[in-house]
């Protein structure tokens, strides 16, 4: 889930109380207006974006990436063969699309599938496409209802039908694509994702990667007294109440209107400043470039982002968590944390400890829950090791990678 609601919320808590409600009353019929006259120049929007601003944020943002590439918007058609829940509520055969990237790779590479987390999508493995393109046939993906991939409204009521939105979605996919025999990679909320899919559709999965990935452990573990001590706090309160009304930080963004990338400008500059390292985790361009293509994707339309309260109860804890179904395991699996990772480590120990496949768990040093963004090498390195059957003629005398743990 990439920590967005928590990270966000510290950084807006001063204002919402006095903000909430005036954003709120603002948002509704501006974003109409917004919608009506689309016709209008993006600077004389209230929301100054439209899927045409992703698609070139993103083109912008990837022009940092080397490796050529081709982007396209895949049909997955207007819902999924026999699913009783059609990604929009609707009569209308109008089909839907999943933004793709694919990138040039050498004939007879394993093919790597890349999912994003919560309010994320593809463009945030920017760093690490040109180093997986070497070794890999990598495509990435915006999940429904995220990035530059359609928007259906989202009326999904239900833990199950949220997680037939995403999965089954990303089946039609698949299928468009004509993909079979990958290494399934998903962070955070896409890790969720992932391994749901992974679990539905093993068949498809060689292997499992599992990036600081939520939902491995429920409220009613044993393992939340500190979120009773905190939703006994007035913030607490009001984050609790803000969670269960859906309220999702790309709201506070669409409210704020033409002051929005303001907002996301500071997030991205607090969010990616040296912490576990000396260095700066992004250069100048590539903060500005990034900031550019977080804001684009958060201000778009409503969709994906609705599916927080059906998946997670307040504090990150799943409704229907995987570390229940780790036994039902069929793909061999690893996870990879940065050490710093809000993530707990221990809820992969645990599923671990139930799996019947192989399973490891590596943590990369000087990095938190964007580890692909804050050590790229060593999250490269976990990526080559955790991959070594599919890259080494001689996988069992690879060696460890120095630096890396092993938990």
């Amino acid at each position: 889930m990439n920590g967005t609601l928590y990270r966000w919320s510290s950084l807006i808590l001063r204002k919402m109380a006095e903000e909430i409600n005036k954003v709120e009353h603002r948002s509704s019929p501006t974003t109409t207006v917004a919608k009506s006259r689309s016709f209008w120049p993006s600077v004389l929007r209230w929301i100054p974006t439209s899927t045409d601003h992703i698609i070139a944020s993103e083109k912008r943002l990837l022009s940092l990436v080397k490796t050529p590439y081709v982007q396209e918007q895949v049909n997955i058609g207007s819902g999924a063969p026999g699913s009783k829940v059609r990604w929009f509520r609707s009569s209308s055969n109008e089909p839907r699309f999943i933004n793709t990237v694919t990138f040039d790779s050498k004939e007879g590479s394993p093919t790597l599938v890349m999912v994003h987390g919560y309010a994320a999508s593809q463009g945030f493995f920017f760093k690490n496409f040109d180093y997986l393109a070497s070794r890999f046939k990598v495509i990435a993906i915006d999940q429904l209802g995220w990035g530059g991939s359609s928007r259906p409204d989202f009326t999904c009521k239900s833990t199950e039908e949220t997680e037939a939105w995403f999965v089954d979605s990303f089946e039609e996919w698949r299928k468009a694509k004509n993909l079979s025999n990958f290494i399934l990679l998903g962070h955070s909320l896409g890790g969720y994702v992932a391994a749901k899919y992974a679990l539905k559709h093993p068949e498809h999965v060689q292997h499992l990667i599992l990036v600081g990935p939520a939902g491995f452990t429920a409220e009613s573990d044993g393992k939340s007294e500190w979120l009773t001590r905190f939703r006994a706090t007035w913030k607490g309160a009001i984050l609790n109440h803000l969670w269960e009304s859906n309220f999702t930080p790309q709201k506070l963004v669409r409210g704020l209107g033409p002051w929005g990338p303001d907002l996301v400008h500071k997030y991205t500059t607090a969010r990616f400043s040296p912490r576990y390292s000396a260095e700066n985790v992004l250069t100048e361009e590539e903060s500005r470039l990034l900031t550019d293509y977080v804001y684009h994707t958060l201000a778009a339309k409503a969709s994906g982002e609705l599916c927080l309260k059906y998946i997670f109860a307040f504090g990150a804890f799943a409704r229907m968590p995987l570390l229940h179904s780790a036994s039902e395991w069929k793909v061999p699996t690893t996870f990879i944390y940065g050490v710093q990772d809000w993530m707990n480590y221990q809820g992969a120990q645990e599923a671990r400890k139930q799996m019947k496949v192989p399973c490891e768990i590596f943590r990369v040093p000087q990095a938190g829950h964007f580890v692909f963004l804050e050590n790229p090498d060593g999250f490269h390195s976990a990526m080559l090791y955790a991959c070594r059957r599919f890259l080494s003629p001689h996988p069992d005398d690879e060696p460890f990678p120095e630096g890396l743990q092993s938990a």
